[in-house]
């Protein structure tokens, strides 16, 4: 597979998952959550297989933006142990500036909640008793220190958006 069809199929896996997490298609809940369940499982092979066989998609290889859709994919990965995977081989690549810290940091908490530990830069919610509320962040006095390091905004912006958005 060439950087540029890399690049394509990352974009169109992208796309096709965003618009299967779009409440505006109007597929009802529980048909929406299994072709969800298959499309991300779907994605999580083939991007285990192309990660196996050409490592990382670099920034230098595929551009920013199927970047970031590799990323996208590694997020919403259905298997921990490959999810942990895609975060060790992403953070060798943002070591080296070929991926966003930023959406490293993302990933790294969706590790981090899944396997029960605490997250490091405040990214994942859940519904709590007075709505939406961060997942236990680790040593929070040190947050905001640890979210500017990897280009993220001060976590009490980053709350008051998510509380205003519904966490969409």
């Amino acid at each position: 597979m060439t950087d540029e069809e890399l690049r394509d199929e990352l974009i169109r896996r992208m796309e096709m998952d965003q618009a299967m997490r779009d409440p505006a298609k109007g597929v009802p809940g529980d048909k929406r959550l299994a072709r969800l369940q298959r499309l991300d499982e779907g994605n999580t092979a083939w991007l285990y297989s192309v990660v196996a066989t050409r490592g990382w998609p670099l920034i230098s290889q595929v551009g920013e933006r199927a970047a970031r859709a590799a990323w996208l994919l590694a997020q919403h990965a259905t298997s921990r142990g490959v999810q942990r995977l895609f975060r060790e081989v992403m953070a060798d690549a943002v070591d080296s500036d070929e991926a966003s810290a930023r959406d490293f940091a993302y990933l790294e908490d969706r590790v981090r909640v899944r396997s029960g530990r605490p997250q490091l830069y405040g990214t994942q919610f859940h519904n709590g008793g007075d709505g939406l509320e961060p997942m236990p962040i680790e040593d929070p006095e040190l947050l905001d220190e640890r979210r500017r390091a990897m280009g993220l905004e001060p976590f009490a912006d980053y709350e008051a958006f998510i509380r205003k958005s519904g966490g969409d």
